[in-house]
């Protein structure tokens, strides 16, 4: 990472497009939440709530589909060397919101 890029910086058109092919999935029901999510909030994503989001894309299709359905409880092992796990569970709050009800 540039060292003149903070966590709170925007994520640029080319990040963004680079964080919208690393969330392509396997399932149609994640992809529909992951759709949602962008056309929600693409415009203010920032570096911090990418690399967040890239925690949850290294999870296997149905462990996130589980979490987006709040079948499951979060682990406390949703972070990396880089991410907290707060900010995971903060987009994962924002996947969640996008949810339509029932």
């Amino acid at each position: 990472m540039n060292a003149s890029i903070t966590s709170d910086t925007l994520l640029d058109e080319r990040g963004l497009s680079k964080l919208r092919w690393r969330c392509r999935r396997g399932l149609l029901e994640n992809d529909l939440f992951i759709e949602k999510f962008f056309s929600r909030h693409e415009s203010g994503l920032t570096v911090r709530q990418a690399e967040a989001l890239g925690v949850l894309m290294d999870l296997s299709d149905n462990d996130l589909l589980d979490l987006l359905l709040g079948r499951k409880p979060p682990q406390s092992d949703l972070a990396s060397d880089t991410v907290s796990h707060d900010d995971v569970l903060f987009v994962l709050g924002m996947l969640r919101a996008t949810r339509q009800p029932v």
